[in-house]
């Protein structure tokens, strides 16, 4: 052991100008660390990913449960101490942002392009050359898709829907994806402006959770669902046909003082002016309310004083006006966008121009005793929808909505890159072995990186059958020789549990949640691979 030992130290000793002796093992350790941390996230999510996909039970911090299957939820409320494995919670963030769905996929092909740099690494290759390489492969890789996606025209409503099934399939809800689809499909086509066609605004569909009921009672509302009763105080109206509405964001209570006082009152004779005076201002209000034909009151929830009172409530009701309070500050946007009216700021402002119109605004009671407040036949409504999403507990309504919102995400991606792509494992079975022909082309170190890529590419459809409980080597052997025979769209049916033609499957995912599944997962994996030290500052 000895005299490697000498044999180390005698060059350093001999020329002290050129000393260069650096220590690489700290570096390779930080490496290993920061891969081994992040392959170990990739793999906790693994399991849940394709339509066979388990579903994790996560347990917070203050005992709520949550069950789910999408991959941006389940790392976002885990607790990552690793900083590079931080990076893949990220990751499935932005892809969420992104495309919305294929949150799994992305950190799972993040921790097998990890898996495949390691050994690059251990081989002796320098990780730069690897970062290189990877970006090459993955411009190749975007480049390859696009030329596989078939083009789609938003007037095909059955390719929509089948796309946002497909994305619902490995959902907790998937037995509702009937319904869901197509609802998603509709609520998206609904709020396309045909200016901007490209652009679609998710915060212009209102999801409403109600408990109750069972995930087939969702269903889309043109118009606004509140989750509030109407106030009931002193028998106000339930039910207005042809309703003005207006949104206002004052108080109708007597005013208040802006400083902190209190008032002596020495004898009954002040203290009845006082009332008196409430009285006449509140009237004062709600005559001027009434005189513009208004029936429908929105009353924004108010922080320094009650925003109603018994009184002011007492004399609404007297005057036939239907009252919506404690209406959240940020739903007035969404509110006025849609009744298309202006929201009220103060008594002097209340003209008629500000009200919406609707043809009916009514209290539905459910069946469980919940009410909400439906305000349908709006007239000159804004493009925007709700969504009432019920369910049989709050587990499974949170769920419903995760899921509405990857499909609504799908049918997103869909309006803004018009392509679609094949799932089950096609395109990226086709990916590895179009770059691994490439591959063998290119010269150097770069062609050894770009075929370990492309055969880490595989670990989609070889997770997508492990976890449908098929034989997943015979499964991806398979696919590899369908596709070598020119069978681009050959696909594991999970169903069926064999190889078959996916398109014809209707297994259709978005060109935009491949594309950008690769490209965010190798720059992620570039991130990592460019670390080569983790300084911690106090």
């Amino acid at each position: 052991m000895a005299a490697p030992a000498a044999v180390a130290s005698a060059p350093r000793a001999s020329s002290s100008k050129t000393d260069t002796f650096v220590d690489n093992k700290r570096k390779d350790d930080i490496r290993m660390a920061n891969i081994s941390a992040a392959q170990s996230v990739a793999d906790a999510v693994r399991t849940s990913l394709g339509p066979k996909g388990m579903d994790k039970m996560i347990s917070t911090a203050n005992g709520e449960v949550i069950i789910t299957n999408d991959g941006a939820t389940i790392l976002n409320k885990m607790e990552v101490l690793q900083p590079a494995a931080k990076f893949l919670v990220e990751l499935s963030k932005s892809q969420d942002v992104v495309a919305g769905d294929g949150t799994t996929t992305v950190v799972v092909i993040a921790g097998a392009l990890l898996k495949s740099c390691l050994s690059l690494l251990t081989s002796g290759i320098h990780p730069t050359i690897i970062s290189d390489a990877l970006h090459k492969a993955s411009v190749k890789a975007v480049e390859v898709l696009t030329a596989m996606a078939v083009p789609v025209e938003l007037s095909d409503r059955e390719s929509l829907v089948k796309s946002a099934s497909t994305a619902l399939n490995s959902k907790v809800v998937s037995q509702y994806s009937t319904l869901l689809a197509p609802l998603a499909v509709d609520a998206v086509l609904s709020v396309v402006d045909p200016a901007k066609p490209d652009l679609v605004d998710l915060r212009d569909i209102k999801i409403v959770k109600k408990l109750g009921g069972t995930v087939d009672d969702t269903e889309l509302v043109k118009g606004l669902v509140f989750d509030k009763k109407v106030s009931h105080a002193a028998g106000g109206p339930t039910r207005v046909e042809n309703a003005k509405i207006a949104v206002i964001q004052f108080q109708i209570s007597p005013p208040k003082t802006d400083i902190e006082q209190s008032i002596v009152v020495s004898d009954y004779t002040q203290m009845d002016r006082i009332l008196k005076e409430e009285r006449n201002y509140i009237l004062g209000m709600i005559k001027k309310i009434k005189a513009t034909g208004c029936n429908v009151l929105l009353i924004q929830k108010s922080i320094l004083r009650d925003a109603v009172t018994d009184l002011s409530l007492h004399y609404l009701a007297k005057a036939k006006i239907l009252v919506i309070k404690d209406v959240e500050r940020d739903e007035i946007e969404f509110i006025t966008k849609t009744l298309n009216c202006l929201p009220i700021a103060n008594i002097e402002h209340f003209k008629a121009e500000k009200l919406g119109f609707a043809e009916l605004v009514e209290e539905v009671s459910l069946g469980d005793g919940g009410k909400l407040v439906k305000i349908t036949g709006i007239k000159d409504m804004g493009r925007t929808t709700s969504v009432l999403v019920r369910g049989s507990n709050q587990l499974v309504i949170d769920e419903a909505e995760r899921s509405l919102h990857d499909a609504l995400c799908v049918v997103r991606c869909l309006v803004n890159k018009k392509f679609l792509i094949a799932g089950g494992g096609a395109p990226e079975i086709e990916l590895s072995r179009q770059l691994g022909a490439w591959a063998k082309v290119l010269q150097g170190m770069e062609g050894y990186c770009v075929r370990s890529f492309a055969e880490a590419l595989e670990v989609i459809p070889y997770t997508l059958a492990e976890n449908a409980g098929l034989n997943p080597i015979a499964i991806v052997t398979e696919l590899r020789n369908r596709h070598a025979q020119g069978e681009i769209n050959a696909g594991i049916n999970v169903r069926k549990g064999q190889i078959t033609n996916i398109l014809e499957e209707n297994v259709v995912q978005p060109l935009l949640v491949s594309t950008s599944a690769i490209a965010l997962a190798t720059e992620c994996v570039r991130m990592i691979l460019k670390i080569d030290d983790i300084v911690t500052v106090r």
